[in-house]
């Protein structure tokens, strides 16, 4: 018997879920309405529409063999009806009914339905500051607004940039901007550092300096209290409280909210920050009403807690898990480990799971080991280091996040993805540490950099290793007299730690390169903490375990070492 399925929503989970409710039930009646007149677009890639990387807007539309997704293509191609242009208004649960809006004639009518899928997306958060509505602000909410975007920079009316936000889209958008059109860029961000509860500091200050080496003017903890215009009604900057900042387009990413309000305003349960409550079959409080995408709540894997993951990536799994379970079937989706990453000029930076800062406010015993090895095999042209951290919880070894900063390749995203899946299922550190990856020099080392995160979580559990972070190291090295006790034992080339014994003298630096630790151990002194630097780690974990079998458990190793304070880039590194 032939039912008819109403889609709210025509971008990511209700296109999805259409095509697949078609292939299930060719004979059901399936039409998707959406407020907007282009549909069906990748919305992540409005940043590189913007940047020139993607040519043109209809590419964002199209599919992978060349057909633009409008309603001619739903129609012809999928046998699904469109309505766009076409805005819900309101649900009548009871009667089943969904009221809509023609905005082109504004005629309001009633669709009826089986079942109704709500896959309503969410909308950017408008800051409530002087100056947000004029001309030359812009969110990156829809593909109409990009084009708009690119238009004004492409006849030369943007000179100057401020973007607002220092989360994924305003990172990209700053990227657009100035790599391919040389815009003179800002960003400012509220919270002390970019990316704020994605990634660690340590990570967020890598970023920052690539940024910066990138030509990108980069301002943390610093918020936007007012965006100026002149006369027409145009802008001409961003005000912070410490500085103004000229601009001829301003972009807010101060992130985004669910779109929620049609199933609130129905009596739908929905969490108190917005998102759409579903169970993992994606059916809301009422039975006969489904959602999907940005606008419900989405259980975390690790902490069990209704979150919030506006990812396409998302959406679209979870628009299929809908259609299926409308269709009578069973799929379900569990939930997710908020899996990110990005590009960001020539580095890459990811993350999956929580990070240690997370991990800690949740009340888990963690912990986390920071290493810094080779992207391939340390003989293959071209290698790069890669910083990688997995934090965990030392009670009972799960794995509860890691995150990579590196070199824009492929890399990053192979032990991304690998940690997403082991992490979602609960793995602990034997799991990682034992993990099979496929290997060739081209590609990764014979002990994989994820094998060797979790060796080196695996070696702090036991107590085989004595770490001191990179934040506390970094403060020391600002002012000695934070930790009076402490010397560096540099135990790289002679060449390299001459650079800095020269710099801040043997009674705060002592160099005695790895090879020689053995013959002459006694210069060590034994009433100093030692911190022990080399290049990643691993050898200042070996000399580490020699100097304990002598009796001299007075060190501290610093984990990534010299790789990650290159990344950093403190001034006193020079």
């Amino acid at each position: 018997m032939s039912k008819k399925i109403l889609i709210v929503g025509g971008v990511a989970a209700g296109p999805k879920a259409a095509c697949r409710l078609k292939r299930l039930q060719p004979s059901w009646d399936i039409t998707v309405v959406d407020q907007d007149s282009l549909i069906s677009y990748g919305g992540c890639g409005i940043p590189y529409y913007v940047s020139g990387d993607v040519a043109d807007e209809s590419a964002l539309r199209s599919t992978s063999f060349h057909m633009v997704r409008d309603e001619a293509f739903f129609a012809d191609a999928k046998g699904v009806k469109v309505l766009t242009r076409t805005k819900a208004l309101a649900i009548d649960r009871k009667a089943k009914k969904l009221k809509v809006e023609n905005l082109e004639n504004n005629a309001q009518y009633e669709l009826d339905y089986d079942k109704l899928l709500l896959t309503t997306g969410s909308k950017p958060f408008v800051l409530p500051i002087p100056g947000a509505d004029l001309d030359g602000v812009f969110t990156v909410s829809d593909l109409h607004k990009a084009i708009e975007i690119k238009k004004r920079i492409a006849q030369g009316q943007v000179s100057k940039a401020v973007v607002i936000g220092g989360g994924a889209i305003g990172l990209e958008m700053a990227e657009a901007l100035t790599d391919l059109w040389g815009i003179e860029t800002a960003l400012v961000e509220f919270m002390p550092q970019l990316l704020p509860r994605i990634v660690d500091a340590e990570f967020a200050v890598m970023l920052k300096k690539h940024l910066q080496e990138k030509n990108v003017a980069v301002y943390t903890s610093e918020g936007a209290s007012e965006i100026v215009g002149n006369s027409e009604g145009k802008v001409i900057a961003v005000k912070t409280p410490q500085r103004t900042l000229e601009a001829d387009l301003v972009i807010m990413a101060a992130g985004v909210r669910p779109r929620s309000e049609l199933a609130k305003e129905a009596g739908l349960v929905v969490e108190p920050w917005g998102g759409i409550t579903v169970n993992s079959r994606m059916q809301t409080s009422d039975p006969n009403i489904y959602a999907a995408g940005d606008c419900i709540a989405t259980r975390h894997l690790v902490t069990g807690k209704q979150t919030f993951a506006p990812l396409g990536s998302l959406a679209n799994r979870e628009g299929r898990v809908a259609a299926d379970n409308m269709a009578g079937g069973f799929s379900r989706f569990d939930g997710a480990v908020g899996s990110f990453i990005m590009k960001a000029f020539e580095r890459c930076i990811a993350a999956t799971g929580i990070s240690y800062e997370t991990a800690l406010a949740e009340g888990f015993d963690a912990e986390y080991s920071l290493t810094a090895p080779a992207d391939r095999a340390h003989f293959f042209p071209n290698t790069a280091a890669v910083i990688l951290q997995m934090v965990f919880d030392r009670r009972s070894r799960r794995v509860l996040g890691v995150q990579a900063f590196g070199a824009m390749n492929d890399s990053i995203s192979a032990r991304i993805d690998t940690a997403a899946v082991l992490i979602s299922k609960g793995a602990v550190i034997e799991d990682f540490s034992m993990a099979e990856m496929a290997y060739a020099p081209p590609f990764s080392s014979a002990i994989d950099s994820l094998n060797a995160a979790a060796f080196v979580a695996d070696n702090l559990c036991a107590g085989l290793l004595r770490k001191v972070n990179m934040t506390r190291f970094l403060a020391w090295m600002e002012d000695f007299s934070k930790e009076p006790d402490w010397l560096a034992l540099d135990i790289r080339h002679p060449k390299d730690a001459a650079v800095m014994v020269d710099k801040f003298g043997a009674h705060k630096w002592l160099a005695v390169p790895y090879a020689e630790i053995r013959q002459r151990h006694e210069e060590i002194p034994a009433d100093k903490t030692l911190i022990i630097l080399c290049d990643a780690g691993t050898r200042s974990y070996e000399v580490q375990v020699f100097l304990d079998h002598l009796g001299k458990r007075n060190s501290l190793v610093l984990s990534g070492g010299f790789n990650v304070i290159r990344r950093i880039g403190p001034d006193w590194l020079g």
